[in-house]
């Protein structure tokens, strides 16, 4: 809503809204047609066929070869045969009802699955988090690649930050790790596993993926923060929280942990999002750790805090960190300058800074 407020777009969308629900009301009205005309005839019918039983039983036959009983019976045998006709007649009307719901549900359903678990998949067994990009190409648009011959390895339990200009391919790095999309070319390997041959589940279970959108469920703090690991207990779940600094602001709210929060968590400020998704991302314990912008919404002073957290949380993980934020990835044991469809530098934050290239013009721009 505040977006379509803020682009002024109230009349396009409400005529989108209009066209879209006129074929609803159509069909409902349809619909509610035919049940009304069938209710009608069905009822008209069989009040002329209760005044002929009366008047051909009263006074054509008459008492006592037809009694006032038996005309009773016949009346209600009659309602009893009409019945099933009426309740026919509402059954359509909920059937048109449900077949609109289930077009929608089909739509869903028969939406191309673009990755999906190899014949062969097998399950992604223990890992100690060595990763290994070997020629990696790939293009969301055949033909325009966004990465190509993209090829690094990082150790168990080092950091990594990727940094370069928007769109030079960052965030599609780390998705691609996750088989969020599919390589166009070249292998990724997680502990000498090819990822296109392991299950899907196995992989992504491994991970803790932290975006710069973070989404919050109906439900409470702590069954959002729970979210990451279903079996957390309360003392786990506020020390992952206290890690974070989300410790605060969350006794901050009138029932603490249990405060319950509407879909998308509007009662918190981005950056509240932020510190429950990352207490959410620590708690599941992962291997592999991705943040993308994962501070993005958090205020400088709190990300001060939040440092000693994080570096906690990178302790023994391999972690890929995206960030724009010099304090966020000056630590990282490697940085990589992401530009021109691959790594167009690779270093520590002071070899970079040393060699003068597009990290180090990168940083005097913040300045």
């Amino acid at each position: 809503m505040r977006v379509t407020q803020s682009f002024a777009r109230e009349n396009e969308n409400l005529g989108i809204f209009r066209r879209l629900s006129t074929a609803y009301r159509k069909a409902w009205m349809k619909a509610v047609t035919v049940n009304n005309f069938v209710s009608f005839s069905v009822d008209n019918i069989r009040a002329v066929v209760d005044s002929a039983l009366y008047f051909v039983g009263l006074l054509v036959i008459g008492y006592p070869a037809v009694s006032l009983g038996s005309i009773l019976a016949m009346s209600n045998y009659s309602s009893r045969f009409w019945q099933p006709i009426i309740n026919i007649a509402s059954l359509y009307n909920n059937f048109v009802n449900a077949v609109a719901y289930l077009e929608r549900i089909f739509e869903t359903m028969d939406e191309p699955v673009d990755v999906k678990d190899a014949e062969d998949a097998y399950e992604m067994p223990d890992i100690k988090g060595e990763v290994e990009y070997r020629d990696v190409t790939f293009a969301y648009e055949e033909g325009k690649n966004i990465l190509e011959n993209v090829s690094f390895t990082v150790k168990p339990g080092e950091s990594i930050a990727l940094v370069g200009p928007t769109g030079a391919g960052k965030t599609t790095i780390v998705n691609l790790l996750s088989r969020f999309y599919d390589l166009t070319g070249g292998a990724v390997y997680i502990d000498g596993n090819d990822i296109s041959k392991v299950t899907l589940h196995s992989l992504r279970e491994k991970m803790g993926i932290m975006m710069q959108d973070s989404f919050i469920f109906s439900g409470t703090i702590e069954d959002n923060i729970r979210y990451g690991k279903l079996d957390a207990t309360e003392e786990e779940i506020r020390a992952a929280a206290k890690t974070v600094c989300a410790d605060e602001f969350i006794m901050g709210l009138e029932n603490g942990y249990k405060t319950e929060m509407y879909e998308g968590g509007s009662q918190l400020s981005g950056g509240q999002r932020q510190l429950v998704s990352f207490a959410r991302t620590l708690i599941s314990d992962p291997k592999i750790l991705i943040l993308d912008e994962a501070t993005s919404s958090i205020d400088a002073k709190t990300e001060k805090e939040l440092q000693k957290g994080l570096q906690e949380l990178l302790k023994g993980r391999t972690s890929f960190i995206i960030a724009h934020r010099l304090s966020t990835i000056k630590n990282c044991d490697k940085i990589m300058f992401i530009s021109n469809k691959g790594i167009t530098e690779a270093g520590t934050h002071d070899e970079l800074m040393a060699k003068k290239g597009d990290y180090y013009k990168l940083c005097m721009a913040q300045k």
